[in-house]
């Protein structure tokens, strides 16, 4: 037996360990996570799902400004790693990269949002670190040292349990799939040539730059 064509590889993430690397499998996202950030998007505090490919990832430190867009939105948010039984093994701070106007074309039509949210390069993701996710501590993202986005991640709707027992009554959650948390309010547009530096309490903090060229 053969492939009919070449095998594509895993995506794999460095944590906080040296030499150490998660391989992931899924990931998941939830949306309207935070009250305040449902509030400025115009939407009921409803926590939402929805996923990115594992293709999506990246722990680059800079990256092009993505094409099919001129509204491209931050949104720092805490990431769950899971390992054996679907249980929490590690987390990091990530950043939802949005094509915003790409988003609210969607949403006026009532189509699926993989366009504005599923793209290669929209999960940017800092160190992976061992252990239980934080239930609570800051949560932030700069934008050229001006602060955007802060809360505290007990501000969140839902907690991680939650979220594990909401998504594990429509999937089978494994080892290596990956959940994006949800994000506080202060979403805006990133330019090219801007860095973010998204930080949380205890994870390694995680800094992004666009490069200037479109």
């Amino acid at each position: 037996m053969s492939d009919f064509i070449a095998a594509p590889q895993t995506v794999r993430l460095a944590m906080s360990e040296p030499g150490v690397f998660f391989p992931v499998r899924r990931i998941f996202c939830i949306g309207r996570n935070y009250a305040d950030h449902a509030k400025e998007m115009g939407a009921p505090a409803e926590a939402i799902f929805f996923m990115k490919p594992a293709e999506a990832l990246t722990q680059a430190a800079r990256i092009d400004y993505p094409g099919a867009t001129s509204d491209l939105h931050h949104e720092v948010e805490m990431v769950v790693a899971l390992g054996e039984g679907g249980k929490p093994v590690a987390s990091a701070v990530g950043i939802d990269l949005t094509r915003r106007d790409r988003q609210s074309e969607m949403k006026a039509r009532s189509g699926p949002w993989e366009i504005a949210k599923a793209f290669e390069g929209s999960a940017p993701i800092g160190l992976l670190q061992k252990g239980l996710p934080p239930a609570s501590g800051r949560i932030a993202l700069a934008v050229n040292g001006e602060t955007r986005q802060s809360a505290d991640l007990s501000d969140m709707l839902i907690p991680v349990d939650g979220i594990l027992a909401a998504l594990s009554q429509y999937f089978e959650l494994a080892a290596g799939d990956l959940i994006f948390t949800g994000t506080p309010a202060g979403v805006a547009a990133l330019q090219p040539g801007d860095t973010a530096q998204a930080e949380i309490d205890g994870l390694p903090s995680f800094s992004l730059t666009v490069n200037k060229e479109r």
